[in-house]
């Protein structure tokens, strides 16, 4: 579960502005606030099974970004090839990213 939280999290960084302002709340109140399905569809007076499906739908949107954009996946191969600088190169080109 981990995984899936830093990975989702990661991706609502770069699209999350893209969702819709309720499937935004409902990822904001399970992944960030850490809320359950129950206290989320009780707060918003729904039903627990649609709050699943509205993060469901969220999360595949997420992925669907992720896939036609990349954006997440090249950041992570700018990270590694930093790694592999010397420091001054690396401190200048993470202090432009």
């Amino acid at each position: 579960m981990e995984n899936k939280l830093l990975y989702f999290n990661d991706l609502y960084d770069y699209y999350g502005e893209l969702l819709t302002d309720k499937q935004k709340q409902y990822f904001e109140d399970y992944y960030l606030n850490n809320l359950t399905l129950s206290e989320i569809a009780e707060n918003n007076n729904i039903s627990r099974n649609a709050i699943h499906k509205q993060l469901k739908e969220a999360e595949n949107k997420l992925e669907y970004f992720e896939e036609k954009l990349n954006l997440l996946n090249r950041r992570k191969k700018i990270e590694n090839i930093i790694k592999n600088l010397n420091e001054k190169i690396k401190r200048e080109i993470e202090e432009l990213i």
